[in-house]
């Protein structure tokens, strides 16, 4: 396929479906790996990892798609209006894609370990703490690629911002709700190692952050 023959809608789905593969393959591998060594490298490399992965991702395409890689983000834009309602099926089915292949990447040639890394919350906790904090973290993160969009790319920070957003929320967020931010990244893994107890969770609590905080940004500031 010739690239410079791409349509638009076309390289925006390669896009995101790349982008959405190397941020869910280190989010889940990275957990893999962790489990695999009985936690050696600590909360640390689990957090890291996915933010690395972000940055990198946000600067190699955020020019060519704005780089979401996260369905709930690409619902969030629609609620802007900075994303067309008929490219949302184009992102929603690359960024699937990218977490599927993502998964079954990790599953071949990383390994099988803590359920292909798939999200968990911590049910010690209240059940509406957890709801709570997922919705925390999928809104900080809505938050901070807005703030990235407003200003036109953050003078160049904007790749480093949402990826340390995203290590961060992991850091301090993740021992509670287990931080997923991205119903991609908590679908593929939970599929394909058919751990699906608490993927209520992240295919609610993540488009609700989102929504809600997009929706206060068209109120308050508008595209």
């Amino acid at each position: 396929m010739n690239p410079g023959r791409l349509t638009c809608s076309q390289k925006k789905f390669l896009a995101e479906m790349a982008g959405t593969f190397v941020v869910v393959a280190l989010a889940t591998g990275s957990v893999v790996i962790s489990a695999r060594y009985g936690g050696v490298f600590g909360p640390w490399f689990v957090a890291l990892a996915p933010a690395a992965a972000v940055a990198m991702m946000v600067y190699s395409f955020g020019r060519v798609s704005m780089a979401h890689f996260n369905p709930a983000v690409s619902v969030g834009f629609l609620i802007t209006k900075h994303l067309p309602r008929n490219l949302l099926p184009v992102y929603l089915g690359a960024e699937m894609t990218g977490a599927i292949l993502a998964s079954v990447f990790v599953r071949y040639a990383i390994g099988t370990q803590a359920d292909l890394g798939a999200n968990a919350p911590d049910y010690h906790y209240p059940i509406l703490l957890i709801i709570g904090v997922e919705v925390l973290a999928t809104g900080l993160l809505m938050a901070v690629i807005l703030a990235v969009v407003h200003t036109g790319g953050l003078r160049g920070l904007g790749g480093i911002a949402i990826g340390g957003i995203v290590g961060l929320d992991i850091f301090f967020l993740g021992v509670v709700s287990g931080a997923s931010m991205n119903p991609a990244r908590s679908l593929a893994p939970a599929l394909l190692s058919d751990s699906l107890g608490s993927l209520w969770l992240y295919l609610t609590a993540t488009f609700i952050g989102s929504g809600i905080v997009a929706a206060a940004y068209s109120k308050c500031i508008g595209k």
